[in-house]
């Protein structure tokens, strides 16, 4: 321990310290130390360190080091203001006769505060996220011989691991579970039976309940805890001595903060273990202007690992690309398997040094891939065969990446895991593999091409909509000319809306070159063009029509008569509509059936796996996909679209259209408004069309 001499609260490094500087009594603070000191003194032998002017926080001495037999690791800590105590710490150590290892300077680890023994000496509970690094704990396992098991915290309040968790004699552990991500409870609840887990409440944990010191069946906490607490670690047969730190919780810090256990236990049969994984990513584009370095860092700490940039070349013209190599650290194979499939799907490539081929597994079965397959994205992805790259064919999400060998050379195609054959060669792990992103250029935003460019991605209900539906129709309106193809996802609420006649008007001037719904689309157009009703709905007096219940029921009988829309058509029974169109003008149209659909239509395709294939391949091609209020449908167009197609989602419903929109491709933009409005809108711009930077220009 040391005396707290020169505490005081002088600077902000943690929440607690904020409000507090210069607040705290010294009077106290020495009378608060004093108290505990002598607790402690009458249980066991209790060593002091000299206080030291300039460095107020050297009294939370857990943070010293970490101790295991006569081997210590200094701490290097984050912030500037604790740093001045290292040199302080280590001459004491050394004094002792101590062993002391030394981290790399640019490498934090904040000791036992960060870092706690298993009180049956089995492993080392390590802690990352606010002041210690993941990339210390290897060190840990190397040094103390321990096997190490990291923690992540999430809670700002609970910097250090020992602010929130606190193993206990006989195998017991109070924690805050709230403080950690669920990866690193699932590892708790793993290694702690839950007898033996004590979970600390809120209230409890703000008082640094768990920033208690155990001494054999002694538990000193700060005062103040809640009377279930004590009473449940009573009945567990622990003796809970509570004194007041008061002063001590200004700084954020109590009883534990306030020691350091240089006796620890630990089990002669279990040696040095860490399951961290580290792996390096290149990225290669322009970083700094499209955040790209930003959001990959950001992904890896959010995702639970932490980084360390290796290398960053910084582009010095204005088209110039940059270049950075970053370590990623993991806490798992799972989580680092996690991390880099995120970030090759942001065009990360996993391993910068050569790869000549992808790990390949075979197949054992149909329909079964290798349990470590690579999972596609929507992106445009190449594989390593030959030492060569190959583009994968049919890229769609959600697949797995299969290999064959062909008189032409090696074929990379993408297959659902209900299309994978027994003996098929899939792509396991993540070596090997790319995405190609687009380099966003410096200028792009600003230029003047001729090339339409959306707004930027993600969803739009405060942009006018009216800017976006004239930059939308003057889209269409260069695909139809260059003779492109335009497929349309849509939902019954088209025609609930009084959207049938626009969308037919777009249909029979060569729009759309595809249409994908579902049963209840079809049957209400039919419904409308025949019966002047949706859902019984009279569509130009929007009241509702006696017995108008049936005449959904009464269009689906009439065309099941006939064998199917088609026929309908062409015996003069359907005069008008979306599906009329369709049919006069030989656009392709798909069907797909669900568990509520009446009828169905002779023409809805009740079988899903047929139904998926007639989706994906009139999407095949596709320009653009306009998807008009049908989030079911839509959702399952989403999937089977590579990136570089225009995707536009239409919904009323903001959470349709932020699902369908946030696939992060620049691609994609969302509209918050009424289907049949948006239509309107459509067929008004088409009908008068002008560039829309010309327009700009103009005004």
């Amino acid at each position: 321990m040391c005396a707290p001499d020169h505490y005081d609260v002088d600077y902000v490094i943690n929440p607690w310290m904020e409000g507090n500087i210069h607040k705290s009594s010294r009077d106290r603070a020495v009378q608060q130390w004093h108290g505990l000191h002598q607790i402690i003194k009458d249980r066991a032998s209790v060593d002091l360190v000299q206080p030291q002017l300039g460095v107020p926080d050297m009294v939370f001495t857990a943070n010293a080091g970490l101790v295991l037999d006569k081997t210590v690791v200094l701490s290097r800590f984050f912030h500037k203001e604790r740093q001045g105590e290292e040199p302080f710490f280590k001459e004491w150590f050394l004094s002792q006769g101590f062993t002391v290892h030394e981290l790399p300077k640019d490498l934090p680890f904040e000791g036992a505060g960060d870092a706690l023994f298993d009180r049956e000496g089995r492993w080392l509970w390590a802690g990352y996220g606010f002041r210690s690094e993941l990339d210390s704990h290897p060190y840990l396992a190397k040094w103390l011989d321990v096997e190490v098991l990291s923690l992540r915290l999430m809670d700002e309040r609970f910097y250090h691991l020992d602010t929130c968790f606190c193993p206990l004699v006989d195998g017991y552990l109070m924690y805050y579970p709230p403080a950690f991500d669920a990866y690193s409870n699932r590892l708790i609840e793993m290694r702690v039976p839950a007898a033996k887990r004590i979970v600390v409440g809120e209230r409890d944990a703000a008082n640094f309940a768990c920033n208690a010191v155990n001494v054999e069946r002694m538990v000193i906490i700060n005062q103040g805890g809640s009377v279930e607490l004590r009473e449940q670690l009573e009945s567990l047969g622990f003796e809970v001595v509570e004194t007041l730190l008061s002063e001590f919780l200004k700084a954020g810090g109590a009883a534990k903060c306030l020691t350091l256990r240089v006796t620890e236990p630990k089990e002669p049969t279990r040696h040095g273990s860490a399951s961290i994984e580290s792996r390096t990513v290149q990225l290669d584009g322009h970083l700094l202007d499209s955040g790209l370095i930003n959001r990959a860092l950001d992904l890896i700490v959010e995702g639970g690992g932490s980084f360390q940039v290796l290398t960053f070349n910084l582009g010095t013209q204005r088209q110039s690309t940059s270049q950075a190599e970053i370590k990623v650290t993991a806490p798992s194979h799972a989580v680092m398997e996690n991390l880099m499939s995120q970030l090759i799907e942001m065009g990360a490539l996993a391993r910068p040094q050569e790869v000549c081929d992808n790990t390949l597994e075979v197949a054992l079965m149909d329909g079964v891939a290798p349990d470590d397959f690579y999972v596609t994205t929507i992106y445009p992805t190449e594989v390593r065969v030959n030492c060569e790259w190959v583009r994968v064919q049919n890229q769609r999400m959600d697949g797995a990446i299969v290999i064959s060998q062909t008189p032409e050379g090696a074929i990379a195609d993408c297959k659902l895991l209900r299309d994978i054959c027994q003996g098929d060669k899939v792509v396991v792990g993540i070596e090997g593999i790319r995405t190609v992103r687009k380099a966003e250029a410096r200028d792009a935003r600003n230029s003047g091409e001729k090339e339409f460019g959306f707004m930027g991605s993600g969803v739009s209900s405060e942009r006018r909509v009216e800017l976006l539906v004239e930059q939308i129709a003057w889209e269409m309106r260069q695909i139809r000319d260059r003779g492109g193809k335009v497929s349309v996802v849509a939902g019954p609420v088209v025609i609930h809306t009084g959207g049938a006649d626009h969308l037919a008007h777009l249909i029979r001037k060569g729009y759309v070159q595809a249409l994908l719904g579902g049963n209840a689309i079809a049957v209400h157009d039919i419904e409308q063009a025949v019966l002047g009703t949706s859902l019984g709905v009279d569509m130009k007096r929007g009241v509702s029509v006696q017995g108008g219940h049936r005449h959904h029921l009464k269009v689906i009988n009439m065309v099941r008569r006939c064998g199917s829309i088609a026929k309908a058509v062409e015996a003069g029974l359907i005069p008008s509509g979306v599906f009329y169109e369709c049919v006069n003008h030989q656009i392709p149209f798909s069907l797909a059936g669900s568990i509520r659909d009446d009828g169905p239509l002779p023409d809805t395709q009740m079988d899903l796996i047929q139904a998926q294939q007639d989706y994906s391949r009139l999407l095949r091609g596709s320009d653009m996909v306009l998807m008009l209020s049908s989030m079911l449908h839509s959702i399952g167009a989403g999937n089977m679209t590579p990136a570089g197609v225009r995707l536009v989602c239409i919904d009323i419903n903001p959470a349709v259209v932020t699902k369908l929109s946030d696939r992060g491709s620049v691609e994609s933009v969302g509209i918050v408004t009424d289907v049949g409005l948006f239509l309107s809108l459509l067929v008004q711009q088409l009908g008068s069309l002008t560039h829309p930077y010309q327009v700009a220009q103009t005004v």
